[in-house]
């Protein structure tokens, strides 16, 4: 997959400065998720998060769309959305605003689906925020097609199909439907390909691609996958403990500079010849502390 051309020059569509979020454990001390996290997005780009399981990237893509735990204590200098500023919206301008104009993949469909729904009703929902003319013929005739465009099999059976009938790739695969079929401002993709297999991984960054291309959408990829990352995405935060430790554009990834980043390429193990065992990643304590690169 190519990475899209943005200009330098183009106006953010995200701005987030200084993202705080901590938890208060059972004695009262605050537990810091992610530390003072910036970072921008502009229309069309694909900006990957990548790093260890625990290093803030779903809380710091949810805190974009106000779908932080409840337990969550969040704040920020600035945290804007297409000129917005999200910190003075109230709870019900940020779910029309999630509705229509941003979206999010969650890791795991079973999360993400409402169980005593038809896939259909719940797709017709989505499609309705952005289009409440769309009916009958038309409405079904768009999610059969959105459903299709991600490689489910007899899309109009699923379509009629509750979420516990389907796999757990395939409920991946219309969590992705519906998110892309209505063409977001904002897409945060949560490990959106983990659940799937190679082949049909391909068809659903197509079909990322495609909405990127029609909509100018920006695109937030969390992922563990640093190949995919490097070959798919324009830009890279590497978080590490909640902190951002380095960006890079995505094609000087290999070239990265900080010993957590090496770390992590090291830890990738080669299709040819892999090794007996991977390296283990030695840890540094100045790295909770020392600037971004």
């Amino acid at each position: 997959m190519a990475a899209s051309a943005v200009s330098p020059d183009t106006p953010p569509l995200c701005e987030i400065e200084g993202l705080q979020i901590g938890f208060r454990t059972h004695d009262g001390t605050l537990v810091e998720a992610v530390r003072d996290l910036s970072l921008t997005l502009a229309p069309g780009e694909r900006l990957g998060i990548v790093g260890e399981s625990g290093s803030g990237k779903s809380l710091t893509g949810r805190a974009l769309l106000g779908l932080l735990p409840a337990a969550a204590q969040c704040r920020a200098r600035a945290l804007r959305f297409d000129g917005r500023d999200l910190l003075t919206l109230s709870a019900r301008e940020r779910r029309k605003l999630c509705g229509s104009a941003m979206g999010m993949i969650l890791q795991d469909p079973k999360y993400s689906l409402n169980p005593v729904m038809t896939v259909g009703k719940q797709m017709a929902e989505a499609f309705r925020l952005r289009e409440p003319g769309l009916r009958g013929r038309a409405l079904r005739e768009r999610i059969v097609d959105a459903l299709a465009a991600v490689e489910i099999r007899d899309p109009a059976r699923v379509a009629d199909a509750y979420p516990h009938e389907l796999s757990g790739g395939m409920g991946q695969r219309v969590m992705i439907a519906m998110m892309v079929s209505t063409g977001p401002r904002l897409l945060v993709a949560d490990e959106p390909t983990s659940a799937l297999d190679v082949a049909v991984s391909m068809q659903v960054l197509a079909v990322l691609d495609d909405m990127i291309a029609r909509h100018r959408t920006g695109l937030v990829f969390i992922s563990h996958d640093l190949p995919l990352v490097m070959s798919f995405c324009d830009r890279v935060a590497v978080m590490y403990a909640g902190r951002v430790v380095e960006t890079c554009a995505a094609r000087d990834l290999v070239h990265a500079t900080h010993p957590y980043t090496r770390g992590l390429l090291a830890a990738t193990p080669p299709l040819s010849n892999p090794p007996d065992a991977l390296p283990v990643l030695e840890r540094d304590p100045a790295w909770l502390t020392e600037a971004a690169r």
